[in-house]
């Protein structure tokens, strides 16, 4: 195929290109040469220049090769005799002197070559990893894994950087870098293995540190089909560069920050309704107690499993250090789903779950919390079961019913902090959320509750969404709309139910709700629900801040895409935090006879997303991220909470 004919918009797999082409017969050998212009430049003169460049671009096949070889050294030795002969013979000397002098040759202008190639199978598969497109105006060879072109992967040793051979020659030079090969690799075992191909670049800003680099390869050696868990590290290590350029011996505790101290899985046998028995697995994971004792939520949700429990147990970690309490992070679940389940069905889980579970939690060592798929239901049976197994009735659960925790204000504080926020940081800019309209995602307890909390500002939200679609009411809803989706919600029915009473609302069947005009959109349904198309779709609808709900609700390729748009990010570990943050309160209500009213316990909310806000552009103003950076807020996070587990780390020894 020509260059000319490549999409540039596309990150083009040659190896996939070919694959297919090969598929469809032999038809591509025919279809002609792809020519690729080589300017001459400086470099050319260089003999490392010359074999790099042979290695990038010629592609004959071993038996050609050698029998050209062959031909040009006879060639060349047979000259050679012949000129010796000249030499000797006296009638060439005489004619020689009488020849006259040689006219003065005029500088050649230099040429451009062009090397010409039949499309092979062998030439896609050396250049897999390789893909043509346009940057500026100009075309540049691009790397299919990391999306970067040559002279941005390494300092290019020949000078030229423009052209076309030189870019290739750089590009060579990574392709044999480790951390290259590992990324290929992931990608290659992800297709063989039928999983969803990792999309996210590797952050090469990151890794100017050796020892930064150390750690990111440590991790996709040792498990390279964590890919949640690898996309989380490298939002983290990218925030830290510089507090690592600044702090080396951060890098030590950084590495074993990131290595969770204890990881739990077990098998949770239960009978449905008919009789049938089902495996499920169980996961908890205490991944850091540098701070206090772990807290962190329970997932109930197929797609649970290693990778998401240890990316999520990193963001609780992180987000609890954000907070002005002295609480480790977890994280648990399984792959089991509520959805659909009888109350029985949920019953025997929950019990099964807890004959496990029950050993290694408890007041002072670890403190399990409901979250996606874990409502007052299923912590209710958790805690009854924890009771009869140990014979305690203490602060071993948060979030549950009123009845038995005495305060309910966690389960509405888990969306509320998200709007408060929101608030804080419009506040900074003189503005305010009233007369906004807003998207949000999902309908679990982040999303009702946020949505809730944004009425009460006056903002206008018009989209709520579940797994089979989202519902638009362009009019915005109110409290008697918000009212019927709590119904519908607490029914488990369908949104579709919604425009039964109200026909002028539109349910998008199968589809998410980020091509919807919105001034900020609110993603609280689940991880990585954002890609690149819909980041796209955001900013053509005008949106200007993303707040999430949930934790990394956005893919790699939409990072970047908000980051080039200058799209402002609230990140989860800074917006989320009022569920933690309250139950921490909770926890010292409960020690004293003092009741606090809801509207006390709202104005504490208030105050401590002030706090977390100017904490977190704190730490990013003093490590070089400027107050309109659009990405301030992520970074001072990911800053701010380290620092402080890894202070504590520090201080204990644990290094």
């Amino acid at each position: 195929m020509a260059e000319g004919e490549m999409n540039p918009d596309l990150g083009i797999d040659l190896l996939g290109q070919a694959r297919a082409m090969h598929a469809a017969g032999d038809v591509h050998r025919g279809m002609g040469v792809d020519e690729i212009d080589l300017e001459i430049g400086p470099g050319d003169d260089d003999h490392s220049f010359a074999h790099a460049a042979a290695q990038a671009l010629a592609v004959v096949s071993p038996h050609e090769d050698h029998h050209h070889h062959l031909q040009h050294h006879q060639h060349q030795h047979q000259h050679q005799h012949q000129q010796q002969q000249d030499v000797m013979d006296p009638h060439h000397i005489v004619a020689l002197q009488q020849l006259p002098p040689p006219p003065l040759l005029k500088e050649q202008p230099r040429k451009k070559k062009k090397v010409v190639k039949k499309w092979r199978d062998e030439w896609a598969d050396t250049y897999k990893w390789a893909y043509l497109s346009v940057h500026e105006g100009t075309h540049r060879i691009f790397c299919s894994v990391c999306k970067e072109y040559g002279r941005k992967h390494r300092r290019n040793p020949y000078g030229n950087e423009g052209s076309r051979n030189m870019q290739m020659s750089a590009l060579e030079e990574h392709n044999n870098s480790l951390l290259h090969k590992e990324a290929l690799r992931l990608q290659l075992a992800s297709r063989d293995k039928g999983v969803t191909l990792l999309e996210r670049p590797i952050y090469f800003k990151a890794l100017l540190s050796k020892s930064a680099e150390s750690i990111i390869e440590a991790i996709i050696r040792r498990d390279p089909y964590e890919g949640e868990f690898i996309q989380a590290v490298q939002e983290v290590v990218h925030s830290l560069e510089p507090v690592l350029s600044k702090h080396p011996q951060y890098i030590h505790v950084l590495e074993r920050m990131l290595e969770p101290e204890r990881i739990i899985q077990f098998r949770v046998p239960w009978s449905d309704d008919k009789g049938e028995t089902h495996i499920s697995r169980g996961f908890r994971l205490q991944f850091n107690q540098a701070l206090g004792h772990y807290k962190g939520g329970l997932c109930f949700h197929p797609s649970i499993n290693l990778s998401t429990m240890k990316f999520l147990a990193l963001e609780q970690t992180l987000k609890n250090a954000l907070t002005i309490l002295s609480i480790g992070g977890a994280k648990g679940g399984s792959d089991f789903d509520p959805r659909g389940k009888s109350d029985s069905e949920v019953l025997r889980f929950c019990q099964s779950f807890m004959e496990e579970l029950y050993r290694y939690i408890g007041p002072n060592q670890d403190i399990p919390t409901g979250d996606m798929g874990v409502g007052s239901r299923e912590l209710g049976y958790l805690f009854g079961h924890y009771r009869r197994f140990t014979n305690h009735f203490d602060v071993s659960f948060t979030g549950g019913s009123t009845c038995w925790t005495g305060s309910s204000s966690q389960i509405s504080a888990v969306g509320y902090g998200l709007v408060h926020l929101a608030s804080v940081i419009l506040a900074d800019s003189n503005k305010e959320l009233r007369g906004l309209r807003c998207v949000v995602s999902g309908s679990g307890k982040v999303a009702m509750n946020a949505l809730e909390k944004l009425l009460l500002f006056g903002a206008i939200p018009v989209t709520i969404s579940d797994s089979k679609g989202y519902i638009y009411d362009e009019e915005g809803f109110d409290g008697m709309k918000f009212g019927l989706l709590k119904e519908i919600k607490g029914q488990q029915k369908s949104l579709r139910e919604y425009t039964k009473k109200y026909p002028r609302a539109r349910y998008c069947e199968d589809a998410k709700p980020w091509n919807e005009k919105c001034d900020i959109a609110f993603p609280c349904a689940i991880h990585n629900e954002l890609n690149h198309a819909d980041a796209l779709a955001l900013i053509n609808g005008g949106c200007q801040i993303i707040v999430e709900g949930s934790d990394m609700p956005c893919t790699a390729q939409a990072v970047d895409v908000l980051r080039k748009a200058k799209i402002f990010v609230v990140p989860s570990k800074a917006a989320n935090i009022g569920g933690v943050s309250i139950a921490g309160l909770d926890v010292a209500q409960s020690a004293t006879p003092i009741q606090w009213s809801s509207d006390d316990l709202d104005f504490r909310l208030q105050e401590i997303a002030k706090t977390i806000y100017l904490r977190c552009m704190r730490a990013a103003n003093e490590y070089g991220y400027a107050k309109g950076h659009p990405e301030c807020l992520v970074h001072g996070a990911n800053i701010a909470s380290f620092l402080r587990v890894a202070q504590a780390m520090m201080e204990q020894g644990c290094i």
